[in-house]
């Protein structure tokens, strides 16, 4: 699932924060946090093997609900198992308020799963995260991701799907054909999107300033945006949208081509529209904290290389129908039906949004945007 979490949570400090790490310059900036020396685990390494853990916790960070009771099932109660170990697991997102609270050295958990904005707004905050290259040195299962799979530079994508529309197709209405399509006239009074802390929702605003003004970094053009596709149901997550667009309570949506594809399989009479400009995708990241004691960076490793496996892949993929990283993990018939393949080529031309300019401009397009909604 997709930001299935408490959307509510309290945010300390956030403005100040936000500018702190832009200053950093996030991502471009993060390797020179990352040459500070520490004493906790250099030494540790991992090579795919299981090890005894002799009953250590390791603390992560997911999201809940039935995501939760998937991950337990496909991966976290074999991982106790063979590894002598107790998996602590948060979904009381976000994330990034308790990482900040604690400070690098006393990480709020040793793994982490993100969309990419929060993972980078945490990054230029601080030392949080164990350099990619070591990350990806310790885990066997990253020869086999496609290069996409690291391109964030912080963690490794295990999972990802597309942007779409989610529309009805028993309304008897023309379905859309082109991203503007979201606001025609046909549609009015039953479109659906996201509260503005849902990735899902950002990635919709950049996508709306890209079409309807210059580019990316036309935020008026995107306000007004808003404002024309008014009034819109919102959502606080994916599973909410399905029942609202099941219910007929909305008709056109934003949301990923997983989540469409699996309320078609049960039946429901809905399809996807995929967006073409942008290409956009909505990625499932994980990453170590660099500041962890040797058992604990030693098991986070083993867990993470564990979601790289194809076989797990594989396996989540039949659940959400998301889309794997690793190439030799198999498409689900839903997948293969909709004409998605598993290749190198099916990557190209993907759009990834200027998170370091968003994150700069949150706090203004969260006031704004929010003002609309409630207008």
């Amino acid at each position: 699932m997709t930001d299935t979490h408490d959307m509510n949570s309290p945010r300390p400090n956030r403005r100040q924060i936000l500018k702190a790490g832009a200053a950093f310059g996030l991502v471009a900036s993060s390797a020179n946090l990352f040459s500070i020396n520490h004493a906790f685990s250099q030494d540790v390494t991992y090579d795919g093997q299981v090890f005894d853990a002799g009953g250590a916790t390791l603390r992560i960070a997911e999201w809940g609900g039935f995501w939760q009771e998937t991950q337990r099932k496909l991966l976290l109660d074999k991982f106790e198992k063979d590894f002598n170990c107790r998996i602590e697991y948060d979904s009381s997102f976000p994330w990034f308020p308790k990482f900040v609270a604690g400070g690098p050295k006393n990480p709020a958990y040793a793994v982490t799963n993100w969309n990419l904005p929060e993972m980078f707004k945490t990054a230029g905050a601080g030392d949080y995260f164990l350099p990619q290259d070591e990350l990806l040195a310790n885990m066997p299962n990253a020869k086999g991701v496609w290069p996409f799979a690291t391109a964030n530079g912080l963690g490794v994508t295990w999972a990802f799907s597309r942007y779409c529309w989610v529309y009805r197709t028993d309304t008897g209405l023309a379905p859309p054909t082109s991203f503007k399509d979201f606001w025609a006239e046909r549609y009015a009074g039953k479109r659906g999107t996201y509260v503005t802390t849902n990735t899902l929702q950002m990635d919709f605003f950049i996508a709306s300033a890209m079409n309807f003004g210059k580019d990316q970094y036309d935020l008026d053009a995107g306000y007004e945006a808003m404002r024309a596709a008014m009034p819109m149901k919102i959502s606080d997550f994916t599973g909410n949208m399905q029942a609202l667009v099941e219910r007929g309570e909305v008709e056109i949506a934003v949301q990923n081509d997983g989540e469409v594809y699996l309320q078609k399989a049960k039946g429901v009479p809905v399809d996807a529209w995929i967006w073409d400009n942008p290409k956009s995708i909505l990625t499932q990241t994980k990453t170590v904290s660099r500041y962890l004691e040797p058992m604990q960076k030693k098991l986070a490793l083993a867990l993470v290389d564990r979601t790289l496996d194809p076989a797990y892949q594989t396996a989540v993929g039949e659940v959400f129908f998301y889309r794997p990283t690793n190439r030799d993990a198999k498409l689900p018939a839903g997948l293969l039906s909709q004409g998605v393949e598993n290749t190198a080529n099916a990557l190209d031309g993907l759009f990834m949004p200027d998170w370091k300019s968003y994150l700069e401009h949150e706090d203004d397009i969260v006031e704004t945007v929010n003002e609309i909604f409630a207008s």
